[in-house]
């Protein structure tokens, strides 16, 4: 029988069967917890424990109603011990009086029944029995059982009792607030009470019921609004499960960002709960259900927006705190009451998304009113907050006052509601918890009546929707603002507007769109100044990858842009960008440099310097990225997840970039502007392959080819050629590189061809042709000094000194000294490593720096590559440190390449061993696994970093 498992309180479970099993421990142990704190489920496994020890065991529930079945629980208990007397002392004399009991019984005789409960358990067998929720018991049976004295009962019998304990918010129910607990179950010799979750406990229940990893995000958001109350843990689970709101990604679990929180069924516990209570708790848990943070105020606002008296509310929040739906909040010195709040956040949200939009609204405006006239807001920097004191520390104040605002609408002043909301929304941009900044400013944009000031604010909501992957509400709003500009938007704002209609309609994939925005036909009879024109024209073309168009159109019209500095930033950027790419980057480096983002407005100058920080990135100058954020005073916490999996990637924290990559894969928020359209899933797949994950790796490649209809896809080329090579199907990698360099030739682009031309090189080296790696090595020259980058050189370096004749040493000495250098300066560590690797493979350089090469590649996780370097270190005779370290390291990775679905075949060529040698390690791996076969292997290996998505869209295994 499987011993269950209690995520937790499993510390409390095993305490509780050693006091069971203990011939001098308690014959009455207690468990209490508050509603939906574990009782029932703690119940089941203690009977579980028991009866897998080989004890008998009797378990049953009390339920509601029970209350008024007099006798039944002492019934119950009667019949369970005569269930399992067999040979007890006295026995036989004892067995007649029951009976003679339970025959007087069948007339009512209450003295006749508690005879027989007290033979009952006077003379009861060894044995368990589990009551589970004794508070619903009938008082008759709990009054007979206090008379008997547990100090009477058999010593071989063991009774254990769940109850309610109501307690205040905490982390624990303090022992000092039990609440109205029978007497029975204060006498109990041991009493164990059930805590809340913490929230790594949290994790580990989200882990077991969604057999996936919880992301972190996940995790913090199911604490926050069950406060590790399982019963309520579950319930999210439930409802978030019916939207298809968790996606598992790569064995990791995620919330949709798209997610609103689930509202309670009614037959959920709690809300049955609560609906029991009646009248007035019903109407005054809606009530405060939005009025609870305003504290000791709200019952004096709720009397006043209900229709009840001050005394009604006052009696039905204290028979919501005596039902454990509310809590009574207390200050430092445990008296004086601050206000009141409900236990579990789910519920409270439960019971106001009950309100109908009406009267949420008016109770939002009475709260709204309440805080407007509290006092004068504190002025910051940043816009009104509400007063400190006119909110409870439980609540958030950052979001109550704009969530209410928002829901109030026009019964408050629009003026003030509209510059609250907008000012609420600039403090938390750019938003990446969804705390509500879209909804905010979609709800400012309707209060506002004048037309430029209304266009400006639906201008604001379009870019918090494009910032939020809300591409479609995104471009709908600038489409709105272009098809009829009203009078007063200055240029700037224009475009500003048909920059966001460009950027929206390139997140959704709408090719079709930007083909007519990038038409001069498009914009012919447009009202809009030449600024706006030329830079939605050219951000069309260049996220089309047309480039050279892009590059001529804004060359040809530079004299049309207009003297003003901020109208000139962005065509500037974007025609440093076309040069960048074509392979003159000098314009690139001049825009980069110049300090123009302290002249900008603060959404501009962040957008302009997050997507400088990209392009620096995606040409692998981490260095020159590091600067740029220093240079612009932005903590690199405030990036963009896209920008942080960049930045991660190559500074070898893998780990990382794949929880990053992991969650904007769930979430469908991988676009990215060009020129890096593909470089998340290229670049995922480049640390999957390094992992050993090959056919992972390359479902991830394949699942986003053809996206972006007729454009190029030289990363998504370059990193399954990369895989094909590694598992030896030489020809579809040369396939593939040679496809991404004639993308790149017919379009005139540079970057991104120094990485196919280097590997290119390397492949012609591998398969014996000296001649045309020779030449391709040239190309990768040639692009090198076209695009000035580090990579780019470092990679000519390395390919230069693989294609020099052997007998040329000292050339080619030169040449991977110089690299290492290079390579060194960069600080990228997966890089570094592979320098190291290959210079020291050429018999460069100390034979130890294989050893360095091996640290790193363990510091970033990849296996692969390790794997290979302990080859070269056995070659070159030198000790690999670890023993049983390796010994683990390679079971791992054969585990890893056996559920990846690989042939012995295809993992003796990644492995570059022959096909029975690794035979010869999976019969070793079963024997000391003691599985026995593939399939289990893949099935008990954990997945943690796979890029593996399963929802509506696409599945990666």
């Amino acid at each position: 029988m499987t011993v269950p498992y209690l995520v937790g309180h499993d510390l409390e479970l095993g305490e509780t069967n050693a006091r069971l099993r203990d011939p001098g421990g308690p014959r009455l142990v207690a468990v209490r917890a508050e509603p939906g704190g574990g009782r029932s489920a703690f119940a089941r496994a203690v009977a579980a424990r028991v009866r897998a020890e080989g004890v008998p065991c009797s378990a049953f529930t009390c339920v509601v109603g029970d209350e008024g079945r007099p006798l039944l629980l002492a019934l119950r208990l009667v019949t369970a011990v005569r269930g399992h007397r067999t040979g007890v002392a006295g026995s036989r004399q004892a067995e007649r009086r029951v009976s003679q009991a339970l025959s007087a019984l069948d007339e009512g005789d209450a003295t006749a029944m508690g005879r027989a409960l007290r033979e009952a358990l006077t003379w009861s067998p060894p044995m368990v029995v589990v009551i589970d929720d004794i508070q619903h018991a009938d008082p008759e049976s709990m009054d007979l059982l206090v008379g008997v004295g547990v100090e009477r009962w058999a010593p071989q019998l063991r009774l254990v009792v769940t109850a309610v304990q109501r307690a205040p918010a905490g982390e624990a129910p303090p022992t000092g607030d039990e609440g109205p607990l029978h007497p029975l179950v204060r006498r109990a010799a041991a009493t164990v009470v059930l805590r809340r979750l913490a929230a790594r406990e949290v994790g580990e229940l989200l882990a077991r019921r969604l057999a996936a990893t919880p992301d972190p995000g996940l995790v913090g958001r199911v604490r926050e609004l069950s406060r590790g109350i399982p019963a309520a843990v579950d319930a999210l689970l439930a409802g978030w499960t019916r939207r298809g709101a968790i996606r598992i990604v790569g064995g990791h679990a995620f919330l949709s960002s798209e997610a609103p929180v689930p509202v309670l069924p009614d037959d959920d516990r709690f809300m049955v709960a609560l609906r029991a209570l009646g009248e007035p708790c019903g109407t005054v848990a809606a009530t405060l259900s939005v009025l609870w943070p305003l504290g000791r105020t709200a019952p004096a606002l709720a009397a006043a927006s209900s229709g009840l008296s001050t005394d009604e509310v006052h009696a039905g929040i204290r028979g919501l705190v005596a039902a454990g739906v509310m809590d009574r909040l207390t200050g430092a010195d445990g008296c004086l009451t601050r206000g009141w709040t409900f236990r579990v956040p789910l519920v409270a949200h439960a019971v106001r998304e009950r309100l109908g939009p009406v009267e949420r609204a008016r109770l939002s405006a009475v709260a709204v009113e309440a805080l407007w006239t509290a006092g004068e807001p504190t002025v910051t920097g940043t816009g009104r907050l509400p007063p400190a004191a006119a909110l409870l520390d439980e609540a958030d104040a950052e979001t109550y006052l704009p969530d209410r605002i928002a829901d109030a609408g026009m019964l408050v002043d629009r003026r003030r509601a509209a510059a609250d909301l907008t000012a609420a929304a600039q403090r938390i941009h750019p938003d990446r918890e969804g705390r509500g900044m879209t909804r905010w400013l979609r709800a400012a944009h309707l209060l506002v009546d004048e037309p430029a000031a209304r266009e400006l604010a639906l201008l604001r909501y379009g870019k918090a929707a494009y910032v939020a992957g809300e591409y479609p509400a995104a471009r709908a709003a600038a489409e709105r603002i272009l098809r009829d500009p009203v009078e007063g938007l200055t240029a700037m704002t224009l475009q500003d507007t048909a920059v966001l209609l460009v950027a929206a309609a390139a997140g959704e994939g709408n090719q079709a769109l930007l083909d007519r925005i990038a038409a001069e036909s498009w914009w012919r009879e447009s009202p809009l100044p030449a600024a706006a024109v030329l830079s939605g024209r050219a951000l069309a073309l260049s996220q089309s990858q047309r480039w050279r168009e892009t590059r001529d159109l804004l060359a040809r019209t530079a004299p049309l842009w207009g003297a003003d500095l901020l109208g000139r930033v962005l065509p500037e950027w974007f025609w440093a960008c076309a040069e960048w790419v074509l392979g003159r980057p000098d314009r690139f480096r001049r825009v980069v440099d110049t300090p123009l983002a302290s002249r900008l407005p603060p959404e501009w100058a962040y957008s302009l310097t997050t997507s400088q920080f990209d392009q620096l990135l995606g040409a692998r100058d981490l260095g020159a990225a590091a600067a740029l954020l220093s240079a612009r005073g932005l903590p690199a916490e405030a990036l963009p997840p896209y920008s942080r999996f960049l930045r991660a990637h190559l500074q070898g924290r893998w780990d990382e970039a794949l929880a990053l990559a992991r969650g904007m894969l769930a979430n469908g928020r991988t676009f990215s502007p060009a020129p890096g359209h593909h470089l998340l899933h290229a670049r995922g797949a480049a640390i999957l392959l390094a992992r050993g994950r090959a056919t992972s790796a390359t479902r991830l490649v394949r699942s986003v080819r053809g996206d972006r209809e007729g454009q190029p896809e030289l990363f998504l080329d370059h990193a399954e050629a990369q895989t094909h090579r590694a598992l030896g199907d030489t020809g579809a990698a040369e396939r593939l590189l040679r496809r991404g360099l004639s993308q790149a030739e017919a379009r005139g682009l540079v970057y991104g061809t120094d990485e196919l031309w280097a590997t290119l090189a390397a492949l012609l080296v591998e398969t014996g042709r000296p001649d045309e790696a020779a030449h391709s090595a040239a190309r990768l020259r040639h692009a090198a000094e076209q695009l000035g980058s580090g990579r780019a050189h470092l990679l000519s370096l390395l390919v230069s000194a693989d294609v020099l004749p052997r007998e040329d040493t000292d050339a080619t000495r030169g040449l991977l000294l110089e690299a290492v250098a290079l390579a060194r300066s960069r600080d990228q560590p997966f890089e570094t490593a592979v320098t190291l690797s290959a210079v020291a493979r050429a018999g460069v350089g100390p034979k130890a720096q294989l050893y360095e090469a091996y640290e790193l590649f363990g510091e970033t996780g990849a296996a692969l590559w390790r794997f290979h370097t302990r080859t070269a270190m056995r070659e070159a005779a030198l000790s690999v440190p670890g023993r049983r370290q390796v010994a683990e390291e390679n079971d791992r990775l054969l585990a890893t390449l056996v559920a990846e679905g690989l042939s012995n075949r295809r993992i003796a060529v990644l492995l570059r061993l022959t096909e029975e040698a690794v035979a010869t390690r999976l019969s070793r791996l079963l024997t000391r696994t003691g599985l026995r076969s593939r399939a289990e292997v893949a099935t008990l290996l954990l997945t943690g970093d796979a890029l593996t998505v399963t929802d509506r869209r696409s599945s990666f295994v």
